[in-house]
């Protein structure tokens, strides 16, 4: 176990010895890799500020009732027990809209009192109006469309409208979204580990003929291996720390705005960092980048070169 951990020491040694001789490279390609990383890192951050407010959102859908125009209130009263069927087993507020009362509701909010009056009859049918409640998210949907489904068949229902559709808009638009950061995070990915791989490259080039000597010393694979695949992974930390520092300075400008656009909607909503785990696992993942960068390198040219 004391050499296993002593060939780990002498690895890590080494890696940082490579980025002594060459820091302004090293630098360089960290600035490149954290450019790529920061992209999906912002995109993450951002999404993870958006779930939990889109998973307060409370649906509470109404579903709005209309009668056939020629329906009289009779039949209009008459759907209300059936309705409170349908509703059996939900938490439902029904309310009886009047074609009267919808009327005088339309001349107080519209202004077009003079144009209504015109009309001449009421154009406007015997509505309900059934608020749901303790529907959140989007997984009750279905259900909902359901029982407007059943309303639709009542006698004298002309037609039934769903109003949480906007909900159903921002679930996909949040699927959409995540489908896209993950296209995205793997096609930037990729060109982490294609920068880890050329840089990791050169210097496989670069000490060729240590590589040779240690050879003929007896070093075996993994020993000379081992500090190029702690060069790759130090570049991906370094990058990753890099990309995460740009999106935390990013937020504060950010924060500026979206309180501005906030305070509009009575709101106190601000973008804050990921918390210590999330950031914890990016760091990891850039490494785990930079390891595989640098371990398809070595095992590539180090091949050629045996």
């Amino acid at each position: 176990m004391n050499i296993w951990f002593r060939q780990h020491r002498f690895a890590i040694e080494a890696a940082f010895g490579q980025v002594r001789k060459a820091p302004g490279s090293f630098l360089f390609n960290v600035l490149v890799v954290a450019v790529a990383l920061a992209l999906p890192f912002a995109g993450l951050t951002l999404l993870d500020n958006v779930r939990p407010l889109s998973q307060q959102l409370s649906v509470d859908p109404e579903i709005s009732l209309f009668m056939k125009p020629e329906a009289t209130r009779e039949q209009a009263q008459a759907v209300d027990p059936q309705l409170r069927r349908i509703l059996t087993g939900t938490h439902a507020r029904v309310s009886f809209v009047p074609r009267e009362q919808a009327l005088d509701a339309l001349r107080a909010k519209s202004g077009l009192s003079d144009v209504l009056q015109t009309l001449g009859d009421n154009p406007l049918p015997d509505s309900f109006v059934m608020k749901l409640e303790g529907f959140t998210g989007n997984a009750d949907a279905a259900r909902v469309d359901g029982l407007a489904e059943q309303m639709r068949g009542l006698p004298g229902v002309d037609s039934v409208q769903v109003d949480s559709a906007w909900v159903k808009r921002l679930a996909a638009l949040l699927n959409v979204l995540r489908l896209a950061l993950l296209l995205l995070a793997i096609t930037l990915g990729v060109v982490v580990i294609a920068v880890v791989f050329n840089t990791i490259r050169l210097q496989v080039l670069t000490q060729r003929d240590e590589i040779a000597v240690s050879k003929l010393l007896g070093a075996t694979d993994n020993f000379i291996h081992r500090p190029f695949y702690y060069t790759g992974a130090l570049l991906g930390l370094c990058a990753g720390a890099v990309a995460l520092g740009a999106v935390a300075l990013a937020l504060r400008p950010l924060n500026t705005a979206v309180a501005e656009f906030a305070r509009l909607y009575a709101s106190e909503f601000q973008l804050t960092p990921l918390p210590a785990l999330g950031l914890a696992g990016l760091l990891a993942i850039s490494a785990g980048l930079g390891l595989v960068g640098a371990m398809l390198s070595v095992q590539r040219h180090l091949a050629r070169l045996n």
